[in-house]
């Protein structure tokens, strides 16, 4: 699948360094959770990347957080009629926020796992993705995942599924950085053998930073559903999942799909 979003090249690799350089905890710090009320509008706080393109990413134009799931809960939420308030974080932040408790949701292309559904509650699926692998351009050696074994070091995200894939199905070393971006630094200069990790975001990066430097080889791995998280027991799972449901049948959810993936899901 190609992304087509209006990003320049240029454009993303300064995204990618002001990313890299900058502290990606909360841009909220001190705001309650719980649900706070506002008039008669009940806010909820979610927690989210600032690092995940195209799914959640800071315009380097007007340095506003957007992407396709920032969208998505935000029409979620007008649909639903409450309102939401960002927190920007790295991934395993955002998952262990919502495993204590510290916020009232967390949209950030998480994976829907078993063994995350013993700590948190999902949504319904919302994006259908999987795991690629990617070497550099000249390498001809790594054709695939079972081209890896002790000697080779394969670099992805910390918390991801793509690590566990890695841990629970390779010999490989594994790298783990909080970022995405410093784990594909770490592939273009060579001090890693490959990269692992979601498909829209492994290609969208070497389309936009990556060509001539990096291929994607091998199959799409385990097939993977995105799901917006909560905390256990949540009563916000029910509203969410009616809002989704609505958004997907009424075109919303397409058109918002369109924007950032250059075209409309199959059937909508």
């Amino acid at each position: 699948m190609k992304k087509q979003i209006g990003l320049t090249a240029s454009a993303f690799a300064l995204l990618v360094l002001a990313a890299c350089g900058s502290d990606t905890t909360s841009g909220d710090e001190g705001g309650e959770t719980g649900g706070e009320t506002g008039g008669d509008v009940v806010t909820y706080e979610v927690a989210t990347d600032n690092n995940f393109v195209p799914f959640e990413f800071i315009d380097i134009e007007t340095n506003e957080l957007i992407g396709f799931d920032i969208d998505l809960m935000n029409a979620i939420a007008e649909e639903a009629g409450f309102e939401v308030n960002f927190h920007q974080m790295d991934f395993s932040g955002a998952l262990s926020g919502i495993e204590q408790g510290s916020y009232d949701a967390a949209i950030n292309g998480m994976s829907i796992t078993e063994e995350r559904k013993e700590n948190i509650d999902f949504s319904d699926p919302y994006y259908e993705s999987g795991l690629v692998l990617a070497v550099a351009e000249d390498n001809d050696t790594i054709q695939s995942i079972d081209d890896l074994d002790s000697s080779t070091t394969v670099s992805t995200r910390l918390s991801s599924t793509s690590q566990t894939y890695l841990d629970e199905n390779t010999d490989a070393e594994v790298d783990a950085y909080p970022e995405i971006t410093e784990a594909y630094q770490a592939l273009i200069t060579g001090h890693v053998d490959a990269a692992l990790y979601d498909m829209p975001n492994v290609q969208y990066f070497i389309q936009q930073q990556g060509e001539g430097s990096m291929k994607v080889v091998g199959d799409l791995l385990t097939g993977e559903d995105y799901g917006i998280a909560f905390p256990k027991g949540s009563d916000l799972v029910e509203p969410v999942n009616e809002a989704l449901a609505t958004l997907m049948e009424n075109g919303t959810y397409g058109d918002i799909y369109e924007e950032y993936f250059g075209e409309r899901p199959e059937g909508m």
